[in-house]
């Protein structure tokens, strides 16, 4: 019997050719801290050019996807504040560096769009480094230039929770969008060269930023809010102003964002956490919920899912402010057809069957971030 979600045999086949010819760069991967949650000790001695039987993510899956380049998320939860938020981070930072370092026929750190471009011709996965959440730099604009330093390529300004100088999208709000001093983080970032990331931030702190950027701004793993109301979505509004700052979108596969079902089950999911006095936004209390969920299991997703939210995303901020951002190793659910990182070709089927050329289709694999990257660069030059 035929899976309803697979795309045809001959439209899966253009979508590899077209990865191998235009390979997908993904805005955003938590496997860095999915192998540090494993417990396995040395979360860095994990051999991930073997098939990896407790994350979505490895070398071979990464090649049968068509990835040529990663942002791996050096996330931390959100609850870490100070001291222990900025030194795990270094931590995680450190993981990626090392993953790389043993992984050196398969891997290597890139820096600029001009690195992603000669790694991946060369066969090998371009990896960069984001970071996900201010409260990693512990309110220093001293830690952020070190961070850069170490390699990190672009900041989301927020986690789940408040930071002290910008809103969170699943916070109550406390600043109304960016303090002063969350200008002057956003100011550096711009200045050095890191790109700001506006997932998980609010609709406020959306607008405040780009109200002040210089140089374009990225979403690493966010969908459209008109398509499905999550508060982790981008507005129309702010889709709309992207095209003026040169911005990109990167549309993500989590099932409650691309999923009006999967956004209802997940309110009920959030009212049963709270029903048991947990904190939802807190992702260690959710395996609590696990006899809850075994008897309402969360509604499928799939691919045409997806499509549908990078289709009014183009269509809403224009082809050139669009990419991909799955949340691999983020999420624990996915998809039908998008199981782990070799499925992106299932994506490009869709959207070849609906209609978009090889053109279109190269830049949201890659294109966009890519001038994204140059045009950061290139504006933080300008400020020296």
């Amino acid at each position: 019997m035929t899976d309803l979600a697979s795309p045809a045999p001959a439209s899966l086949g253009a979508a590899r050719d077209l990865l191998s010819a235009t390979p997908v760069i993904d805005g955003h991967n938590d496997l860095p801290w999915a192998l540090r949650q494993a417990g396995s000790g040395d979360p860095a001695l994990v051999d991930i050019a073997a098939p990896v039987p407790f994350t979505q993510t490895d070398l071979p899956r990464l090649a049968a996807g068509g990835v040529g380049a990663q942002f791996w998320s050096v996330y931390v939860p959100a609850e870490l504040q100070g001291e222990a938020a900025v030194a795990t981070t270094l931590e995680q930072i450190d993981l990626v560096h090392r993953l790389i370092g043993r992984h050196r026929d398969a891997l290597e750190l890139a820096l600029t769009a001009a690195d992603v471009e000669r790694i991946m011709a060369s066969g090998k996965v371009a990896s960069l480094i984001g970071a996900e959440g201010g409260h990693s730099i512990g309110c220093s604009l001293g830690v952020l230039r070190a961070m850069h330093a170490l390699g990190v390529r672009y900041m989301t300004l927020t986690h789940n929770r408040n930071v002290p100088w910008a809103d969170s999208a699943t916070d109550d709000p406390a600043h109304g969008g960016l303090t002063d001093f969350g200008r002057e983080v956003v100011a550096e970032m711009q200045r050095i060269g890191m790109l700001v990331d506006l997932s998980h931030v609010s609709a406020d702190t959306m607008s405040d930023v780009l109200d002040v950027a210089t140089v374009p701004v990225i979403f690493s793993h966010s969908s459209a809010r008109a398509v499905t109301d999550h508060p982790r979505n981008v507005p129309d509004e702010i889709l709309g102003r992207l095209a003026g700052n040169g911005g990109v979108a990167m549309a993500t596969f989590v099932p409650g964002f691309i999923s009006a079902a999967c956004r209802e089950w997940e309110r009920a999911a959030a009212a049963e956490t709270q029903r048991r006095g947990l904190d939802y936004r807190d992702f260690s209390t959710r395996a609590q919920l696990d006899d809850w969920v075994r008897d309402h299991p969360m509604p499928r997703s799939t691919v045409a899912d997806v499509a549908d939210h990078v289709e009014h995303m183009r269509d809403v901020a224009g082809l050139d402010h669009v990419g991909i951002g799955g949340d691999f190793d983020g999420t624990g659910e996915l998809p039908d057809g998008l199981k782990d990182v070799s499925c992106y070709p299932a994506l490009f089927a869709e959207l070849l069957d609906r209609g978009w050329t090889q053109a279109e289709c190269g830049k949201l694999a890659s294109g966009n971030i890519l001038r994204v990257m140059r045009d950061a660069v290139d504006g933080a030059s300008a400020q020296q």
